[in-house]
């Protein structure tokens, strides 16, 4: 997979099995996680070099990204604009 311009392809975490306290969270009620691996980069857009890089984890807006199924795994694609924080860097 191979995004153009200035687009991010990320691999979600998963979503949180349980609270802090042990309880057991059901399908129905876990929320849609924030934060993800980055496991492809466009080249970037106008000129621009992008930002983050293969292997970082970032954290993205709530409703940020198009949601998509490729070979059996969940992506999300966005545009780099919507990746808020790099929390841990890929190298």
């Amino acid at each position: 997979m191979k995004p153009i311009g200035d687009r991010v392809v990320i691999k979600p975490a998963p979503a949180e099995e349980k609270t802090e306290g042990g309880i057991l969270i059901p399908d129905t009620a876990k929320e849609k996680p924030q934060k993800g691996t980055v496991v492809a980069v466009g080249p970037g857009k106008d000129g621009n070099q992008p930002t983050v890089q293969v292997g970082d984890v970032v954290l993205y807006g709530k409703y940020a990204g198009q949601e998509l199924t490729f070979e059996g795994e969940d992506y999300l694609i966005m545009r780099e604009d919507d990746i808020l924080v790099i929390l841990e860097s890929g190298k």
